[in-house]
């Protein structure tokens, strides 16, 4: 990929890492050294990241990880950029490697059936499925399966509260739960969903093996039932079929899409805020980032990479993979 020299590795997988606490120095310390950038997050129930550099340096790291016999058979999915995805290296550990806030939810012993991508479009077009997308409401906004229910959460940890209010999930007259199939964008929430709606007693429950990324990389966009594009936690910020780079911009105020026509308002501000986040911000933050952006230009200018201040946080931890 001579013109897209860079390339980004997602990747998870819940399996238990009694000790994730000690593999993040050394695990760190390759990614430095081999100036791969992006998010790794280790928890006790598995490792979920996603990584981009030079594809020696990326399949190195990847390497390493598989070196480890709990991790042989870690899978990724791959694609390429012409500019770098993430500017830094970061590796966390936390208490989910996804975090849903319910105690006990481990796909690790119980989980749903997994659907391949070429068998996803048959399954949903089924008027018995009640299809679920389990993603936060920004990413919805710019794309989604038709028929798919939005539950219109902010957050992943949401989902278990909306599940339990839902209509559509609701028994029927006899008691029977019905089907429902789940997909998020690279497979690891609807991993943890499936694993909790079993949990609860669905036990008709399925989701889209390697999420909506998986899809579009193997599903013709002829036959596609996608509709939209696809949002990612980097500077792609969506993606199409082929796995091809979207049109969407981000803000840097809130790192969320921009919506159409978001640009035009007198709420948008260039690496500042947009119409979503504009009350939420005080103006000490929006002087923070017009330094933050002025400093972006000036390096841009004299064409250097600017990292500068670290960008808000989420509300949530991406969703790397």
């Amino acid at each position: 990929m001579p013109n897209r020299p860079f390339l980004t590795a997602a990747f998870y997988k819940f399996v238990t890492l009694a000790d994730y606490e000690s593999r993040k120095e050394p695990l760190l310390a390759l990614c430095e050294q081999r100036n791969v950038k992006g998010t790794i997050l280790l928890a006790r129930e598995g490792i979920n990241s996603t990584i981009a550099g030079a594809p020696d340096d990326v399949h190195a790291v990847l390497a390493y990880l598989r070196s480890d016999p709990l991790l042989a058979d870690l899978q990724h999915k791959e694609s390429f950029a012409e500019t770098a995805p993430f500017y830094r290296m970061k590796v966390r550990l936390k208490q989910e490697i996804v975090t849903m806030g319910v105690p006990g939810t481990a796909p690790t012993l119980i989980v749903g059936t997994y659907v391949k991508p070429e068998d996803w479009n048959a399954l949903i077009a089924d008027p018995d499925v009640v299809v679920v997308d389990t993603r936060n409401d920004y990413e919805v906004a710019i794309g989604t399966f038709r028929g798919a229910i939005d539950p219109n959460i902010r957050t992943f940890s949401e989902l278990p509260a909306w599940t339990e209010k839902a209509e559509a999930l609701r028994p029927d007259a006899n008691g029977k739960k019905p089907k429902v199939a789940m997909f998020c964008t690279g497979g690891i929430r609807c991993e943890k969903s499936t694993a909790f709606m079993r949990a609860q007693g669905y036990d008709e429950v399925y989701h889209l093996e390697g999420g909506i990324l998986k899809y579009l990389e193997t599903v013709a966009p002829e036959q596609s039932l996608w509709d939209g594009t696809c949002f990612v936690f980097d500077e792609r910020v969506s993606v199409d079929h082929g796995l091809t780079p979207g049109t969407h911009k981000l803000c840097r105020g809130c790192r969320m899409p921009l919506k159409d026509g978001a640009m035009e308002s007198p709420l948008f501000e260039l690496g500042v805020s947009c119409p979503r986040c504009h009350a939420s911000t005080s103006e000490v933050q929006k002087n923070r980032a017009r330094e933050r952006q002025r400093q972006w230009e000036l390096a841009k200018a004299r064409g250097k990479a600017h990292i500068g201040e670290p960008m808000p946080p989420k509300a949530t931890e991406p969703d790397t993979a």
